[in-house]
C-alpha cells in the first residue's frame, strides 16, 4: 500500500530527526533477508542504543537534507536498512558487522562518519572505535601514566640512598 504525502512527510520528520542527532551511520542491502532475522538485528541495535530505519531512498534522500549525512544521498541504491549511531561513533557498524558475519545477504553499501561517506571496506575499522566509556578509560590512564612515572621516579631516590647507606652499613660491619 503506497504511502499518502502527510505519512511520506512524517517519515521524512523522523529520519531527519534522526540523522540531525546520530554520530554515524551505515547503509546495507538487506534483500534476501528473512522477518525473524531482522527482528533479531532490531532487538540487537536497540541494546546498543542504534535506531535502525528501512526507508525508501527517494524519502531517505530529503531526510538528509541538511545533516552530516547529505553526502550519502547520491550514492544510494537499492533496497537499503539505515542504521544510526546514537551513542558512539561504531555502534552501528558494530551491530551490522556481527550481524553480516552469520547473515551474509545483509551487504554494506555505505558507512558514514562526521559527514564523510566510506566504502563497505571501512566498517569493520569502523565497528573496531573504542566505546564512550572505552574511550574515556584509555583517556584517563594517558593522562595518568605521566604522574604516575612522575611518583616513581622521585621515590626511586630515597629509595636507593636508603640501600646505599644499608650497603655502606652491612661493608662496614662485615669488615
Amino acid at each position: 500500500m503506497a504511502l499518502t504525502l502527510e505519512q511520506k512527510q512524517q517519515v521524512v520528520a523522523e529520519v531527519s530527526e534522526v540523522a540531525a542527532n546520530a554520530y554515524s551511520a551505515v547503509a546495507a542491502e538487506y534483500h534476501g533477508i528473512g522477518v525473524a532475522k531482522l527482528t533479531k538485528l532490531r532487538e540487537q541495535a536497540r541494546e546498543k542504543g542504534v535506531i535502525l530505519k528501512v526507508v525508501k531512498n527517494t524519502l531517505a534522500k530529503r531526510a538528509f537534507e541538511g545533516t552530516k549525512f547529505e553526502s550519502m544521498s547520491d550514492r544510494m541504491t537499492g533496497p537499503l536498512l539505515l542504521a544510526f549511531s546514537m551513542e558512539d561513533l561504531g555502534s552501528a557498524a558494530r551491530v551490522v558487522f556481527d550481524f553480516s558475519k552469520d547473515n551474509k545477504a545483509l551487504e554494506t553499501k555505505l558507512v558514514s562518519v562526521g559527514g564523510v561517506v566510506y566504502g563497505p571496506e571501512e566498517l569493520e575499522r569502523v565497528s573496531k572505535l573504542p566505546t564512550r566509556d572505552e574511550a574515556i578509560s584509555i583517556l584517563m590512564a594517558t593522562m595518568n601514566a605521566p604522574v604516575t612515572k612522575l611518583v616513581q621516579t622521585m621515590n626511586a631516590v630515597p629509595g636507593k640512598f636508603v640501600r646505599t647507606v644499608a650497603a655502606i652499613k652491612d661493608a662496614k660491619e662485615a669488615a
